[in-house]
């Protein structure tokens, strides 16, 4: 208890430094501009702001880009609620009850509750970090090349399974994503793979090259697609505390909605966005009326936005302590730190304490600022609202060449993810989520490394992976998650729970 008090008053130090105040200010308002203005989410986003950080300490780095997903998951909620229009993609299912709301003249609690329950599910999130983070790193410390290997298969298998769509796209994603992984000089013979002759290529294609073409030059094509057709609520954002009603009928589904997105949150593959659908399965299916979904009901506002804030905390727990993303934001943030020159895993919070604890310190910050940012300036958010979207995406994409340029000064990479950008546009039309693509090109080289590892310790017997207790369990879960997908009945009920 005491190692754990003198972990958070250093983190507390590092976090309430003025520069690091000013980057998680600067982080939260990012994540809630963009969470209001759909068209380009915390992916995006994040992936175009990594050049920027390149200067900034680690710290002040991953405090501002963590604040950008979290503060996303706030500003989605404003956009669903006010114009039906999910500002990220983890409020879709805020929109179904929380716009109903602003029709009926109850835009004001609705946002309000969302807020609250919000900073509610942010705080707790963050908590079990603090809980549940150091023992896990603990654990991770015995791991060996094997037991990463076969986590990392666990990790893949379980983002492909909790994929949208057909289960065969997602592993032909993750397939994909594992080969341009490879493109590149072999760290072990210096063999250049898969660059067809372009030297450029030598070094491997930069993950933020890739998140920013499949994230945001995608996004911005897929959506310049859809016309604009909104219905602002902003006569109806009056009086924003809501009553004793509808604090009485919304805190059990606070409460339930934290946990389940507590609880998800930590599984690879699932993110807010399942998180929140989750959640409004539980609220109607509990409901006394659930006719009442769909209509208005303030539970399906409250549970859903606990539910994504939770998750966008709890994501970091597998990210910070076992080096393992669960989501493609996390993906990069695990960049980010291997950018700043620090390896991901277990060792992060044993030779950084200042960053691990740092970090956590700054999202109950964080989460206070987004309060006190979401309500009292809900007049700017909705104004913002009114700008064409036509407008932003030139400067939107304009940033992004600028970023990726001052990457490395090469117009290849600015080329390259244009192509990325059109590859990103494909996956939509054909139903492929790329999320699982991203997820596995960042971890294939280093599930490449401790597979080479693991086979040179056991000089090429690759029976290693099954002779070790944690490998095997490991291995097992991942073979049991097929196995039982492929099942008739299981397929089917995946299917149709995510058309619902």
């Amino acid at each position: 208890m005491t190692d754990l008090l003198n972990n958070l008053i250093l983190g507390f130090s590092v976090a309430l430094t003025p520069m690091n105040l000013l980057y998680c200010l600067i982080g939260v308002s990012l994540g809630t501009l963009i969470g209001v203005l759909p068209g380009i989410g915390p992916i995006g986003t994040i992936a175009m702001l990594l050049p920027a950080t390149f200067k900034l300490s680690p710290v002040s780095a991953l405090i501002m880009l963590a604040g950008i997903y979290y503060g996303a998951q706030y500003g989605g909620s404003t956009t669903a609620i006010l114009v039906n229009i999910p500002g990220e993609s983890s409020s879709v299912v805020t929109c179904l009850d929380g716009y109903q709301m602003a029709r009926q003249g109850r835009a004001g609690p609705a946002l309000a509750i969302a807020a609250l329950g919000s900073f509610f599910a942010g705080c707790v999130g963050t908590l079990l970090i603090v809980l549940f983070g150091p023992p896990l790193a603990e654990l991770a410390l015995k791991f060996g090349s094997p037991e990463y290997f076969s986590l990392m298969v666990l990790g893949l298998v379980s983002a492909a399974v909790l994929a949208h769509g057909s289960l065969l796209k997602a592993i032909a994603m993750v397939l994909l994503g594992l080969l341009l992984g490879l493109v590149g000089l072999d760290v072990y013979s210096g063999m250049a793979r898969f660059t067809f002759g372009i030297s450029a290529l030598n070094d491997g294609i930069g993950f933020v090259v890739v998140a920013m073409g499949l994230f945001g030059y995608a996004e911005i094509i897929s959506s310049l697609e859809q016309k604009e057709n909104r219905e602002v609520f902003t006569s109806q954002v009056r009086r924003l505390m809501p009553t004793w009603a509808d604090l009485k009928a919304s805190w059990g589904a606070v409460l339930r909605g934290t946990a389940v997105g507590s609880l998800l949150g930590l599984v690879p593959g699932s993110g807010p966005i399942i998180c929140s659908f989750a959640s409004y399965t539980v609220e109607k299916r509990l409901a006394k009326d659930p006719s009442r979904f769909g209509k208005g009901a303030i539970e399906g506002v409250a549970g859903p936005e606990s539910a994504n804030n939770a998750a966008a905390q709890t994501t970091f727990i597998p990210m910070l302590t076992l080096g393992i993303p669960g989501t493609a934001t996390m993906a990069l943030m695990l960049g980010a730190l291997m950018i700043h020159g620090i390896p991901p895993g277990p060792q992060v919070m044993t030779q950084h304490p200042e960053l691990f604890w740092g970090l956590i310190a700054s999202m109950w910050i964080g989460n206070l600022m987004l309060v006190l940012l979401n309500l009292p300036l809900i007049g700017i958010w909705v104004r913002l609202l009114m700008v064409p979207y036509r407008w932003l995406y030139p400067a939107i994409l304009l940033f992004s060449c600028v970023g990726i340029y001052s990457l490395s000064n090469s117009p290849f990479d600015v080329i390259l993810s244009a192509l990325f950008g059109l590859l990103g546009y494909l996956f939509v039309k054909v139903g492929c989520e790329p999320a699982p693509f991203l997820l596995a090109f960042i971890l294939g080289p280093l599930m490449e490394q401790n597979l080479r590892r693991a086979l040179l310790l056991s000089r090429g017997d690759p029976t290693i992976f099954f002779t070790r207790p944690v490998s095997l369990a490991f291995m097992l879960a991942a073979a049991l998650m097929l196995v039982v997908l492929v099942a008739p009945i299981v397929r089917r009920k995946r299917e149709r729970a995510f058309q619902e």
